[in-house]
């Protein structure tokens, strides 16, 4: 059987992943096989978001050759995440007539009530915003909720509720820029928490209901799902990083080693352990506070039987899920993955979820699956993300 490669490139604040997968053979799950991968330090990004261009294509370069040094493979196209700050959500929701004599909904009904959906988002909301992902949350007909697809339905009034995932227009350009700048043509890209969310949560967490917390360098990001769909996505400028700084500040200590001592690579008597975990948990307890108002704001808090699922960097900290239960009021738990490759350990954490997503997105690049035109992410593309979000559509 050919070969039918696929890369993914994870863009983070303080790591660059790249993996490189075989779609045509797949592991015990149904994923796209790990050929390779590949990591390299950030530079350039700050909270997510690129400050030197430069810098963040020779970071991408690096992690790329990396990956490219374990196998004969040469990446020439690639799946990239948008993830930081100038990451977002907007729900908004419209309705229109049906335009059949006989009331049947038809498949221009369907488009023109989401076309008028995007068109009702307020310009305050959307300003120098591109939306990248665009999911139907449910659709009505004549006030009560469409169970399936509306279309062949019957009715006078069809109304849509629609998430919209956007991101800062500038820093897309800039991602696209930075990875097309190595001579890698960019194929897609996709929200980073939906990403990560492929290849950590089952569909029956999805289905019941939980939120996905990456907690990674200098940035939170959650997505929380509910009936198998995200119906909210959130970034939070705070991260690990933070934690580092207030370990430095509390034990009066070098950044190197408040680094080491966080990830328990540094143990001892050195420094005393009661006031470490009070460091630790305080920006812990500050992270969760806001996930917990964000919760509040959309009416989920305590509502979501499968609970909180952490990943990210920040995820290996002592007790956090301990702490997550206790603080949410929620079943929680440590995501894992396994990249079924065999060179370190630390592949199997789940800082590699989002880079083995998008390969994961790659798998369904072939499919031409008509759906809305909201993903208009770069000029003459295939809209691949569409045929991966048709699982989504009610």
């Amino acid at each position: 059987m050919a070969r039918n490669i696929i890369t993914g490139i994870d863009i983070g604040t303080y790591h660059i992943k790249v993996v490189i997968a075989d779609a045509s053979e797949k592991n015990e799950k149904g994923f796209p096989k790990i050929i390779s991968v590949g990591t390299a330090e950030s530079r350039g990004l700050r909270h997510g978001y690129i400050v030197n261009i430069q810098d963040v294509t020779d970071s991408i370069k690096e992690a790329i050759e990396r990956a490219e040094s374990h196998t004969e493979i040469k990446v020439k196209k690639a799946f990239v995440s948008v993830g930081g700050i100038g990451l977002g959500s907007i729900t908004a929701t419209s309705s229109v007539i049906i335009t059949r004599a006989d009331s049947e909904i038809t498949s221009l009904d369907v488009k023109k009530v989401q076309e008028q959906c995007e068109k009702d988002i307020p310009t305050s909301s959307s300003l120098n915003k591109k939306i990248i992902h665009s999911i139907p949350l449910y659709f009505k007909i004549d006030g009560k909720i469409a169970l399936g697809k509306p279309e062949g339905m019957k009715g006078n009034r069809l109304e849509v509720k629609t998430l919209y995932i956007t991101c800062l227009e500038h820093h897309l350009n800039d991602i696209i820029q930075a990875v097309e700048d190595i001579g890698i043509n960019v194929q897609d890209v996709m929200a980073s928490p939906i990403a990560a969310s492929l290849v950590t949560l089952t569909k029956s967490q999805k289905i019941a209901g939980c939120v996905l917390a990456n907690i990674g360098a200098e940035t939170v990001s959650i997505a929380v799902f509910e009936n198998n769909i995200p119906v909210s996505l959130e970034i939070f400028p705070i991260g690990s990083t933070d934690i580092t700084n207030d370990i430095a500040l509390g034990l009066k200590v070098p950044l190197e080693e408040a680094e080491q001592i966080k990830i328990g690579a540094i143990t001892g008597s050195s420094y005393p352990r009661k006031k470490l975990e009070e460091i630790v948990y305080a920006r812990l307890s500050d992270i969760f506070e806001l996930i917990e108002a964000h919760l509040k704001k959309i009416g989920r808090n305590e509502l979501l039987p499968a609970g909180i699922i952490i990943t990210g960097g920040g995820s290996g900290l002592t007790n956090i899920e301990e702490l997550a239960k206790v603080s949410l009021k929620l079943p929680s738990r440590i995501g894992t993955i396994h990249l079924g490759i065999q060179e370190k350990q630390s592949y199997k954490d789940s800082t590699w979820a989002v880079a083995y997503g998008l390969c994961i997105l790659g798998t369904h690049s072939n499919e031409d699956v008509p759906l809305d035109s909201s993903s208009r992410i770069i000029e003459n593309s295939k809209k691949t993300i569409k045929a991966w979000l048709k699982q989504f559509l009610p």
